[in-house]
């Protein structure tokens, strides 16, 4: 298995409005930004960085369908046709689902968006994540920039672009993927 490795200008920064501004600069600059890393979310991130808004909620909708369904057909096949019983006259199908039915769809939903976070994320087991600076986990902000993906700009321009930006430390790191 060949490791290709990469170059990244990573930039270190101590505030997080710092950070959101840094990112539009350097964006508006031309450069592509790989990732930004926080120990918190930062509110506006999300489109200067190009995400897109998440579709976990229509997931989850359909996690809540298919736990719903299930719990009325498997309520209605036991009580109503393969052991039908007569419950003080009451009809087999009843408002006596409801509860089983709301447990259903709240394990399937809860169980379902674990699962899509984990594929969504690559966070299963076995995954390895690339931390460049252990930092961002505990009180600093961390801006990577790969610099292959930044074919126009060399690394001296990135490097001076992110510390023009605000960054109190910037460094090239190499990375083995």
């Amino acid at each position: 298995m060949d490791s290709h490795s990469n170059k990244y200008v990573v930039g270190i920064f101590n505030d997080d409005e710092l950070t959101l501004k840094a990112a539009m600069s350097v964006k508006a600059a031309g450069v592509k930004i790989h990732e930004v890393y926080s120990p918190f979310p930062i509110h506006g991130i999300d489109p200067v960085l190009g995400y897109k808004r998440s579709r976990l909620d229509i997931a989850a909708f359909m996690f809540g369908c298919t736990g719903l369904a299930t719990a009325l057909c498997l309520q209605g096949l036991t009580l109503g046709s393969d052991w039908p019983m007569n419950i003080g006259g009451k009809p087999h199908i009843s408002p006596v689902f409801i509860p089983v039915a709301f447990e259903l769809t709240v394990l399937f939903t809860a169980l379902g968006m674990v699962a899509t976070f984990f594929l969504a994320s690559s966070l299963g087991p076995g995954s390895q994540k690339t931390i460049f600076d252990p930092r961002a986990t505990d009180d600093k902000f961390v801006m990577a920039i790969n610099i292959d993906n930044n074919a126009g700009m060399s690394a001296d321009q990135i490097t001076e672009q992110v510390r023009n930006a605000g960054a109190s430390e910037v460094y090239i790191k190499e990375i083995d993927e």
